[in-house]
């Protein structure tokens, strides 16, 4: 059976991403701070409460999955920071609070669950980031939240040279302008466009796809 592990897995993307994998017969790992909209659901479903921010937490929850193998670790939980978009309104608060949760936890995350993905069959380690983290595709506005999804890229590449002699295959997916509480009703792809395309990028990623930057659609996405 292969197994996955997703945050941020209670509403919007990380949700869907555990109903399409606990819906192909996997074994699920679902983390979020509230799990509620978790149960009730169909499948092979482990869900965990889990602040990824909380660093002790993850820190024990790889513990108490010790010797588990994990083919896919999908770190989703972020958030879009608040500041406003014009110079002049930067809020020094709302860039600790966005790099918190989109830079370091999946950092520790992917620290705390290397060996748990490398002892796998696919060895898949994920970070939902964004096309607007894409330093070649810049234009203005949204200052903490870009450069959180820049960070995020970078240490995701750094990790794809970092784990080579684990063999792990570590990408960054762009899941496209979706309808959630964070992309908002004019969004152009809804949740059901963009989660089941990133799953099937997912499923094919190869060892030449270690240290990309992917479009949901398998498109490349510069840097």
């Amino acid at each position: 059976m292969s197994t996955v592990l997703i945050t941020g897995a209670a509403r919007g993307l990380g949700l869907d991403f555990v109903k399409q994998y606990a819906a192909r017969g996997w074994k699920v790992h679902a983390c979020a701070r509230k799990v509620e909209a978790l149960r009730g659901l169909e499948g092979d479903i482990h869900a965990h409460g889990l602040e990824v921010t909380d660093y002790e937490a993850v820190k024990s929850l790889a513990r108490k999955l010790a010797g588990e193998a994990i083919d896919v670790l999908i770190c989703n939980a972020g958030i879009s920071g608040k500041e406003a978009t014009i110079l002049g309104s930067i809020d020094p608060a709302t860039w600790r609070e966005t790099f918190e949760v989109n830079t370091l936890a999946p950092l520790v995350m992917a620290e705390a669950f290397v060996d748990h993905v490398a002892r796998s069959k696919d060895r898949k380690l994920i970070a939902i980031s964004s096309r607007l983290g894409s330093i070649a595709l810049a234009d203005n506005g949204r200052y903490a939240y870009r450069a959180s999804k820049a960070a995020l890229n970078m240490e995701w590449k750094g990790l794809s040279v970092d784990t080579a002699d684990k063999n792990l295959i570590c990408v960054v997916l762009h899941p496209g302008w979706v309808q959630t509480d964070m992309g908002g009703a004019a969004a152009t792809l809804t949740i059901d466009q963009s989660v089941p395309a990133m799953v099937k990028v997912i499923d094919g990623l190869k060892a030449a796809d270690n240290g990309r930057f992917i479009n949901y659609d398998g498109s490349e996405i510069p840097w």
